[in-house]
């Protein structure tokens, strides 16, 4: 399997070589050439564990990965979650559930991808012997499940910008107290869109690129996007039979990656009935599937930090194909939304997604209730996955940990909410880096170490 840039201006690429590069030397999003039909596998993969599964959905992908050595990535990538099911389904009602993602090493989604990912990095250096340098922006767990995924691996330095005074304490803490001498977490002053916004152009010098040998852990990178298609499988497998094709996934998500992860497995011949995309006060992607106006915003601190984003960098992904893998007009939209800040779509495709908005007035009354009606923690994120009206069977996605956001948590039902891994590193000492969120500052931190 060959995969395109989404600006339709290099050549296609192996799997190997998209992983490796992360963001496409246009400036684009690495995609299959062809979405494959997943529905002959359906039957056969519907009894697998989720390593399994996992395995037999990137082999569909990871063409040139051999198979053995595939197999032992995935399963290397799944030791350090504390439940056996993975992504456990909570039930809390008849016609609504609770897909906990929050089970991996840093009791956040990103767990999923970022655990797979530093083991694929890991044996493509292993095949290569060319070390590589990972640079990756958060708006808070991103940075923590990245760092995490990557300890340890052999020819790996990690830099991770974060906006400085706009990730919860706790994951701070995550990124910044691993005592590892290989890991440089990078506080900016600004938010995560500015780091995004460097970031992009750092890559985009391919010289620079080669000289470090920079890789992506964003999910610019396709791998990441790839992985968490899995928990959307293996959550519709175990869903009740009588019921699966009636739930509508309901998405806390600023940065578009985790929904469009959902959406492609959709594409791809599984009959999930529909999503939401649910926001926080940081609206973007809630006022586009509205409007049809993706517009810029200000960016405002809120109780929900991993979704503080006001440019989804994954919707130029679900832009390709809702303007029928147009290159050229997803380059026009791209280009006139950098430069105005705002683009106005004529007829905008929301392609069965529907959206919802959640201010920090409502999260922790979200938050009182569902844990009265239900008994269930929802951490701030996943609060605003019960706004609104719900129409028919709601799966909603948990993506974090409630620990994560203890102060939340005291503040909306009265208790505290702990986890033996957070309480670790209260005790440790906090090694961070200030850096100007310019890529000429960044290149030059990352050459200097």
């Amino acid at each position: 399997m060959k995969y395109i840039s989404t600006r339709g201006q290099v050549p296609p690429v192996s799997f190997s070589t998209a992983i490796a590069q992360g963001l496409a030397p246009d400036g684009g999003l690495y995609l299959p050439a062809t979405l494959p039909d997943l529905a002959p596998f359906l039957k056969d993969w519907e009894s697998l564990s989720y390593a399994q599964l996992c395995e037999a959905f990137m082999a569909v992908f990871a063409t040139d990965i051999d198979r053995v050595e595939l197999k032992s990535i995935v399963e290397r990538s799944y030791t350090k979650f504390d439940h056996a099911d993975i992504a456990p389904i909570k039930k809390l009602s008849d016609d609504l559930f609770v897909l906990e993602l929050f089970h991996g090493p840093t009791l956040a989604f990103k767990d999923f991808a970022l655990q797979f990912l530093g083991n694929l990095y890991e044996a493509q250096i292993a095949r290569t012997g060319n070390p590589i340098s990972v640079l990756g922006a958060t708006s808070g767990d991103t940075g923590a499940a990245a760092i995490h995924g990557l300890l340890g691996k052999t020819g790996v330095k990690t830099f991770i910008l974060y906006p400085d005074g706009r990730v919860s304490p706790l994951q701070e803490r995550q990124m910044t107290c691993t005592g590892a001498d290989d890991v440089f977490p990078l506080a900016i002053k600004g938010s995560f869109d500015d780091a995004q916004a460097a970031l992009k152009t750092v890559f985009e010098d391919r010289a620079f690129a080669a000289e470090v040998g920079l890789s992506a852990v964003n999910s610019i990178n396709l791998a990441r996007i790839l992985a968490q298609c899995v928990y959307y499988l293996s959550a519709f497998f175990r869903l009740p039979a009588e019921i699966r094709e009636d739930v509508t996934f309901v998405v806390p998500t600023g940065n578009f990656g985790n929904v469009l992860a959902g959406w492609l497995v959709q594409r791809m011949g599984v009959p999930i009935k529909g999503f939401r995309v649910a926001t926080n006060q940081n609206d973007i992607l809630h006022r586009l599937f509205q409007t049809g106006i993706y517009q810029l915003d200000e960016v405002a601190p809120s109780l929900a930090p991993s979704m503080d984003i006001q440019v989804a960098s994954n919707f130029e992904r679900f832009l390709y194909y809702a303007e029928d893998c147009d290159s050229a007009k997803v380059r026009e939209v791209i280009s006139t939304f950098k430069q105005t800040g705002k683009y106005v779509f004529e007829d905008f495709k929301s392609d069965g997604i529907s959206s919802s908005r959640t201010d920090d007035a409502e999260i922790g009354a979200i938050i009182k209730r569902v844990y009265e009606q239900h008994g269930y923690v929802a951490d701030p994120h996943t609060a605003c996955g019960f706004t609104g009206d719900f129409d028919g069977p709601q799966l909603v996605l948990s993506t974090a940990h409630p620990a994560k956001f203890p102060d939340t948590i005291v503040e909306s039902i009265g208790q505290d909410s702990t986890h033996p891994s957070l309480e670790t590193l209260k005790a440790r000492e906090i090694v961070k880096y200030a850096v100007e969120p310019t890529p000429a500052a960044i290149k030059a931190f990352m050459r200097a170490h």
